[in-house]
């Protein structure tokens, strides 16, 4: 940014990112304050920025498909895509930190734990995997509770696909449109049929089917990575905030967002 410029405006890079409030934000807890503490909360907070992202992307890929413009959509996807490997990659930054560098100020976490993200909860609702008990966790009328309670009310990304699909002439089965969008999506042979049926006469729509494939592998190696990076730095021990640690987080490794898109794999 041209720094005259943009000081005549009235705008400078810093205002413009709010760097003062920005760089205020990193308080470490611990005394002294431990070193790798510093590390533990602009990776976290840096987390949470790419998931307010993913929300922001996740909301247009649903308008695209609403508006019936798969190719921009997926254009959303690839991006969407990109920024999950990005933050696979920052745990490679995280594991330099030692268990015993961790334990130095674990302490001072108290209850505070990642299982209580509640951004990262809205990105589960959206594409499926919905908890009343999740919502519960935030404090009641909090900015977190209501809008997982909105996620928790909105139809999801592949209920998005499938009245798509059914615009782009195809007879999804009824039971698929009128299911209940808090329920997790369970596997239809009917549905499957007419994917099957997408794969091998509609190249347009077979490759928007591959970028939903890429989505879930892509969100399975996120939490594949994150709970070896657990267990890497606590073991099996409990996590904090309520959480069972790596056992819960290995939990939820291998549990597909779309399974009649997997399903169909050994059918093409």
């Amino acid at each position: 940014m041209d720094d005259d410029r943009s000081t005549r405006a009235g705008v400078t890079y810093g205002s413009y990112l709010k760097l003062e409030e920005l760089l205020s934000l990193q308080q470490p807890r611990s005394e002294g304050p431990e070193h790798d503490e510093l590390l533990f909360i602009v990776i976290h907070q840096v987390y949470e920025l790419w998931f307010k992202e993913l929300l922001h992307e996740f909301d247009r890929v649903r308008r695209l498909l609403e508006a019936d413009e798969p190719h921009r959509a997926q254009h959303t996807l690839k991006r969407i895509l990109t920024i999950l490997k990005v933050m696979v990659a920052q745990l490679d930054i995280l594991e330099t930190m030692t268990p015993l560098e961790f334990l130095s100020f674990r302490e001072r976490l108290e209850a505070a734990s990642g299982f209580q993200s509640d951004q990262f909860r809205q990105i589960e609702f959206l594409l499926g995997k919905k908890s009343e008990p999740a919502i519960e966790r935030s404090p009641p009328g909090s900015r977190a509770q209501e809008a997982l309670r909105r996620r928790f009310q909105e139809p999801t990304l592949w209920d998005g696909f499938l009245l798509y699909l059914v615009r782009e002439g195809y007879e999804v089965p009824q039971s698929a449109l009128t299911r209940n969008v808090a329920a997790r999506v369970e596997a239809s042979s009917d549905l499957q049929r007419i994917l099957i049926e997408i794969y091998r006469r509609d190249a347009k729509n077979a490759e928007l089917c591959e970028r939903l494939v890429d989505l879930d592998e892509g969100l399975q190696e996120w939490r594949y990575r994150h709970v070896k990076m657990v267990e890497r730095t606590i073991g099996v021990k409990p996590g904090t905030g309520g959480s069972s640690g790596a056992p819960y987080l290995r939990e939820t490794v291998g549990d597909p967002l779309f399974p009649d898109l997997w399903e169909i794999r050994s059918r093409l």
